[in-house]
């Protein structure tokens, strides 16, 4: 766990989070600024800063959250309809805190990217 990290500490139960969905590799929660009607962090307990941090031994782990990532779909009804899963890398990606971590959008249209 990084000292001061966010994610670690909500990973770790220090900070409260409204948790849809915990194991041991990862915590899925409600983000408490949603741009969409549906708007869930899944992040690993493992410590990684960002995508470009990720190494061989972490891909189980990725595997892992995107299958977490359609179960919580399935789970909210956005399966059939459709959902994003966006993680944005580093500043100019976007990326605010620097724990790895992936968000599930959906519950409307998206707007297509690019």
């Amino acid at each position: 766990m990084a000292e001061e990290c966010i994610f670690c500490k909500i990973a770790g139960g220090q900070l409260p989070a409204e948790v849809v969905y915990q194991d041991e590799q990862v915590v899925a929660f409600k983000d408490i600024r949603p741009v969409a009607p549906v708007h869930i962090l899944i992040i690993p307990r493992k410590h990684i800063p960002d995508l470009t941090a990720i190494t061989p031994e972490d891909k189980e782990l990725l595997g892992h959250i995107h299958l977490v990532a359609v179960q919580i779909a399935r789970e909210l009804g956005l399966a059939e309809r459709g959902f994003r899963l966006v993680n944005n890398c580093k500043e100019e990606g976007g990326q605010v805190i620097y724990h790895l971590h992936f968000h599930l959008l959906g519950g409307r249209p998206l707007q297509i990217l690019g």
